[in-house]
């Protein structure tokens, strides 16, 4: 089997709403995502990016677009809907790739404290 399209998950939290913050977790997730899968920016198609109602302060995908390789990967951000009990400060994130794993063999990546959101992926 050739490179297929394949969508990994993924989310993190943020100790306080700042730009460095959403930098620093941006960056380690989509680290994250990319090493536990054996993706490169190449491999990418596009990143959607979602966040709770109390994080302001910087776009996901501003932050996401600093890192190597990523500058020129599609990237939107959108805002989720606000649902009583939710994790404040999230971040999620849906990343469109293309990789030769199957789809049992993509490891999803929740990072700090997000990991209550799918505990059957984070894994």
């Amino acid at each position: 089997m050739g490179a297929v399209l394949r969508a990994v998950r993924g989310a993190t939290t943020l100790d306080a709403d700042s730009e460095i913050e959403v930098q620093r977790r941006v960056g380690a997730l989509l680290t994250a995502i990319l090493a536990r899968n054996s993706l490169g920016p190449g491999d990418l198609v596009s990143v959607v990016f979602t966040v709770t109602e109390d994080v302001t302060s910087i776009y996901p995908a501003s932050a996401a677009r600093a890192l190597p390789g990523l500058s020129d990967v599609p990237m939107l951000d959108c805002r989720e809907m606000a649902v009583a009990g939710a994790v404040p400060r999230c971040i999620r994130v849906l990343v469109h790739c293309f990789t030769e794993r199957d789809r049992a063999e993509i490891q999803h990546v929740y990072l700090e404290g997000a990991e209550s959101l799918r505990p059957d992926l984070s894994g």
